[in-house]
């Protein structure tokens, strides 16, 4: 009987995965529409922007750009810790209580920003806080989802998801063109190759969800504004009802265990 492979494997927890990368691209589009212009997600472009900052003397800028990355680090950390606490305490379902957390972070920045005028006027003023608070959702959603069997999986950012990619498509072209010239080629290698095929896929879906949601937080926002944040709640409430019944960060504490 043929070996199933990492994704018919991990199947509900492939497609949370994208989910969630959707909700990723729709909350860094929102956040930079609606609140100062950074992404909360993109910690490359956000470090530019604060060096960028600190030269032009932009206390505003500055202070936005800082809470983004110590935010996004300090829900990373702390999501990482409630992995390992759960692998601890042999809390199967540990994906439930991050997800929730991040919901909350989320719904508490959207009522807050809709039901108090004087909120709405600090985001604009003084956006740093609300900035925070959407790149340390980020940090903890990272964290619960790193990975689905081998494959190292990010579903808050797709820069080093392009970088596997290519990786991927260099071994597969190379791996065809030793079959096409008829070249000698292991069972192992071939195996190997069919892998490295759906992993390809994958991650270029991955990159697919992160510019839908990103193209679907630029049209909802317009209308919704920070309401558009609602659809992304809708996601990760999919993804506490998955973990429910299949948990999502089963690997994420044998990981933390095995340390």
């Amino acid at each position: 009987m043929p070996r199933a492979d990492a994704f018919e494997r991990h199947r509900p927890k492939t497609l949370i995965a994208l989910l969630l990368t959707f909700a990723s691209g729709l909350v860094d589009i929102v956040g930079y529409l609606g609140v100062f212009h950074f992404f909360v997600a993109h910690l490359t472009g956000t470090t530019v922007h604060l060096g960028e900052n600190l030269v032009e003397q932009n206390r505003t800028g500055v202070l936005s750009a800082g809470a983004i990355v110590a935010a996004f680090l300090l829900g990373s950390i702390f999501g990482r810790a409630i992995i390992e606490a759960g692998s601890r305490a042999r809390i199967r379902k540990i994906a439930t209580i991050t997800l929730a957390i991040e919901a909350a972070m989320l719904l508490g920045l959207v009522e807050a920003a809709t039901r108090f005028a004087d909120v709405s006027s600090s985001i604009a003023n003084q956006p740093y806080w609300a900035l925070a608070v959407l790149a340390g959702a980020m940090g903890i959603q990272t964290a619960t989802l790193t990975g689905i069997g081998p494959l190292t999986v990010h579903t808050t950012f797709v820069t080093g998801m392009v970088n596997k990619l290519a990786q991927l498509i260099s071994h597969i072209v190379f791996t065809a063109y030793d079959v096409a010239r008829k070249r000698p080629v292991t069972t192992a290698v071939l195996r190997q190759w069919h892998e490295d095929i759906k992993k390809a896929a994958f991650l270029s879906m991955i990159w697919v969800f992160y510019v839908s949601g990103a193209a679907f937080g630029t049209w909802s926002y317009p209308e919704w504004g920070l309401r558009s944040l609602f659809v992304a709640i809708g996601l990760l409430l999919v993804g506490i009802a998955t973990d429910q019944i299949v948990p999502l960060s089963i690997e994420e504490e044998v990981e933390q265990s095995e340390r």
